[in-house]
């Protein structure tokens, strides 16, 4: 099968790059341990060229001492071959040992940059990546990548210079017939270009595949429940198993490229080597070429086929190498929103406030890969929570309620208008300085595979005992975590599933308000809690919201009455601002939503 004529069973999602290019990239993480890595090189190529030596020697003793019948002359040649395949063995021991431990390292610096980098970006990018893309990623490209540094990149070095000795003892040795052997390499050249370029679109394929696929399967074990629920194991194994085959029929697609081009690679020199031993031996029947110049030559040669028949699948870890390089930077090239520090002042020190809370200026936003002809989510809200004060966020589905609460932390960037604290603009505040100042609380809580306290310590890292409980008694958890099998000790698992929703939910209000905030903001904290353990959890929130200033999303008036205020967002606007009462007596559509009507929502 041609090389030409051979077509992937699912395209690229984009041009393959160049190779070396790419490559080169991994530079900056290879200069640390670049002494121990050059002179693993350096030893790997001795190595190899102490190979070539063992042709030479062999020549010397056939015509030297089995040609005179010295049998002690056989005897050290014999010592002299064992000695050089030691040698030869050692310095390879030697290579791997040096390379070992720092491209672990390597790895392992790579995969601390992305994961850094992971946390950093915005919400907004994590909302349009693949989480399984993003996890083989960090663990099937970077072990691709310390592979190739491990052996392809040594040995393309090392077998690069071995052929070209090799080539330069062959020539030297007999001149015809080197040229004779030399014949495929304008052929082999090309061919592994051609290689090149289409096994590099197959490798990206593959790869982007492999991210696809780890995509299901971390979706149907975060969702087993559902999938459980509605019965749709079968239909799940069904798309699992489409993208299965799709993997399948692209790794036999690269399957078959290589070995097509390991074919030729194998096939090419073998002919020539066949034809430069025809001649040889003719010479040597004329006399006009020693016997142990002819074993030489060819034992050099066969010296010289793993070198060159190992281009085949080294040049397929390159380019392997060389898509998880681009996947790998793809990420990490994704530019972070600016975080400036305000000039004169340390990254760590917002500048001063002047206490008048939270202000919404003309605040608009719209999502990056929004149509740019849609309507933003907010146009132009405006909204001012006094210091100490607490307004309630009301408004319809959709109406965009959790993106402005998600804008005070800077989850979002703003795309126009201002929002200040105590008078300070949040753009001006270091990002981890600000979300120091603004605790918040999500709807939807998410607890991580850590103990209770770990978890409600997240929002203040530094709490003692005494504040983590009391940040369970004011979500109303500390009962149930007291009755936990190693109380705050206890293990919640991954997504905190071992606990009701109303437990986890109990457990992120914890979170919020451990650290005191001068500012919190909480996304319809209570929508899991009975009525009972709601109205507990108000009563002791009331004692928190008094000390700070807070913007709550709500959706029952019960929650609203913990405000002092109410705010109703509509049409992307603050289209009212004034007491429950007030309102109530003022907005027909806050009285439509607090009512419960579902006319208030058209």
């Amino acid at each position: 099968m041609s090389l030409l004529d051979e077509t992937a069973p699912a395209p690229a999602r984009e041009a393959p790059r160049s190779a070396v290019r790419s490559l080169l990239r991994l530079w900056p993480y290879l200069r640390p341990v670049r002494a121990r890595w050059g002179t693993a090189a350096v030893v790997g190529t001795v190595a190899s060229v102490v190979g070539l030596a063992i042709p030479l020697v062999l020549k010397w003793i056939i015509d030297g001492p089995v040609a005179a019948g010295d049998t002690t002359g056989v005897w050290w040649g014999g010592v002299l071959l064992l000695a050089v395949g030691v040698a030869e063995a050692a310095l390879f021991g030697l290579r791997r040992w040096l390379v070992a431990r720092p491209l672990a390292g390597v790895e392992a610096a790579m995969r601390a940059d992305l994961y850094g980098h992971l946390q950093r970006l915005p919400v907004a990018f994590h909302d349009r990546w693949a989480s399984g893309q993003l996890l083989s990623r960090g663990t099937t490209d970077l072990q691709l990548l310390r592979m190739f540094l491990v052996f392809p990149l040594t040995f393309l070095l090392v077998n690069g210079v071995t052929i070209i000795v090799g080539c330069i003892v062959l020539l030297a040795q007999e001149w015809t017939l080197g040229l004779v052997l030399l014949a495929p390499v304008l052929p082999l050249v090309v061919l592994c270009s051609m290689f090149e370029t289409r096994y590099s679109v197959a490798a990206r394929t593959a790869q982007d595949q492999v991210g696809d696929l780890a995509t299901v399967v971390e979706e149907a074990v975060l969702g087993i429940r559902i999938i459980k629920g509605f019965g749709r194991h079968r239909s799940q194994a069904r798309a699992f198993r489409a993208l299965n085959e799709r993997l399948k029929g692209t790794e036999l697609h690269k399957a078959r490229l290589l070995a097509t081009i390991w074919g030729l690679i194998l096939t090419l020199p073998e002919l020539a080597l066949g034809a430069a031993l025809v001649l040889g031996t003719m010479r040597v029947a004329d006399g006009d070429m020693s016997a142990g110049t002819l074993v030489a030559f060819l034992s050099t040669a066969l010296a010289l086929r793993w070198p060159v028949e190992s281009l085949g699948f080294l040049l397929a870890m390159s380019n392997e190498a060389a898509t998880a390089a681009d996947r790998y930077f793809e990420v990490v090239d994704t530019p972070l929103p600016k975080d400036p520090a305000e000039p004169g002042t340390s990254a760590g020190n917002a500048p001063a406030g002047d206490g008048s809370g939270l202000r919404l200026s003309g605040v608009t936003f719209r999502f990056p890969d929004a149509d740019p002809g849609a309507p933003p989510v907010l146009d132009g809200v405006d909204l001012h929570v006094r210091s100490g004060e607490t307004v309630a966020l009301v408004g319809t589905t959709g109406s965009g309620k959790t993106t402005l609460t998600a804008l005070v932390p800077r989850l979002h960037e703003l795309t126009g208008g201002r929002i200040t604290l105590d008078g300070v603009d949040i753009q001006r505040v270091p990002r981890h300085r600000l979300r120091g100042m603004v605790a918040v609380a999500f709807e939807e809580p998410t607890l991580f595979s850590a103990s209770v306290a770990e978890n409600v310590r997240m929002g203040a890292p530094d709490a003692d005992d005494e504040e983590l409980w009391r940040a369970l008694e004011v979500a109303q958890a500390a009962g149930f975590v007291r009755a936990l099998p190693q109380g705050e000790r206890t293990q919640v698992g991954e997504q905190g599933l071992s606990l009701s929703g109303g437990q986890r939910q109990r457990l992120a209000l914890a979170r919020a308000v451990i650290g005191r905030p001068p500012f919190l903001v909480l996304d319809d904290p209570l929508s899991a809690l009975d009525v009972h353990t709601e109205a507990k959890v108000e009563a002791a929130l009331r004692e928190v919201l008094a000390s700070t200033t807070a913007l709550v999303v709500a959706h029952r008036p019960s929650t609203v009455l913990l405000a002092d205020r109410a705010a109703l967002l509509s049409g992307g606007r603050i289209t009212a601002v004034g007491t429950h009462q007030e309102l109530l007596r003022d907005s027909a559509e806050y009285r439509h939503l607090m009512s419960g009507d579902r006319e208030g929502e058209r």
